[in-house]
């Protein structure tokens, strides 16, 4: 079959529905309550709105995922030319946008949309990363690289999130609670790198960690670019 990018949209002579309509109810739903509680027949109902009548407007629920990805995908910010500040930018948008709908992450993480807003997300990067090498190769595995950095990132910011959902226990709540187990640890003296980091290491937040992680990678990928030169 050919991709929903290809397909010529169904305009019925009174537009009661339309294509957009049904991917903004289906969005709602998903950074609600996740992509578990979409269906067609959910949205139908979202829409006041028989489920029949959704499929004259998106053939399934894969094209409907494919064109709820390519709607939340937006534009990026204007790109300088300095490839590391161009990149470092890019990284922190998608995590922006990864974390904003918390569904997106581990869906682009089977497959990508290849829709109008994924290619030109995809160009953006591409071209951030021009200055770098003009290897295309070069510049696709970099450009790789940093998603896979700011999917992973992100996949374990929105876990703590479920979790504190799951159990209703704020992070502070659980350090709190495994304190005196944590002070039986130090004062045994057989972890003392462990003992180490919870005594003298800071606690960064999500951020914070991210923007540290993304530093490293930059500074890598600059360091394997020269000694390729």
């Amino acid at each position: 079959m050919p991709l929903v990018w290809e397909r010529e949209p169904y305009r019925p002579k009174r537009q009661a529905l339309s294509v957009e309509r049904i991917v903004d109810a289906s969005i709602a739903i998903a950074d609600a309550e996740g992509l578990d509680a979409l269906s067609m027949r959910r949205v139908a109902a979202e829409l006041s709105t028989g489920t029949t009548s959704l499929y004259r407007y998106v053939d399934s629920r894969d094209d409907l995922l494919d064109l709820m990805a390519d709607a939340v995908l937006d534009d990026h910010v204007p790109l300088t030319g300095d490839w590391r500040a161009d990149l470092d930018a890019y990284a922190h948008h998608e995590r922006e946008l990864w974390l904003r709908h918390a569904w997106l992450a581990p869906l682009l993480a089977t497959r990508p949309s290849l829709g109008p807003n994924w290619l030109r997300g995809l160009e953006h990067a591409l071209t951030a990363a021009a200055p770098l090498t003009s290897d295309i190769a070069d510049a696709g595995s970099v450009v790789g690289l940093i998603r896979d950095y700011v999917r992973g990132a992100v996949m374990r910011e929105l876990a703590e999130k479920e979790t504190q959902r799951r159990t209703g226990q704020t992070e502070d709540e659980w350090r709190a609670d495994v304190a005196p187990y944590m002070r039986q640890v130090i004062e045994s003296g057989a972890y003392p790198q462990v003992s180490r980091l919870v005594t003298e290491a800071a606690d960064p937040s999500p951020a914070e960690q991210f923007s540290y992680g993304l530093r490293r990678i930059l500074t890598g990928i600059a360091a394997s670019q020269q000694t390729a030169k």
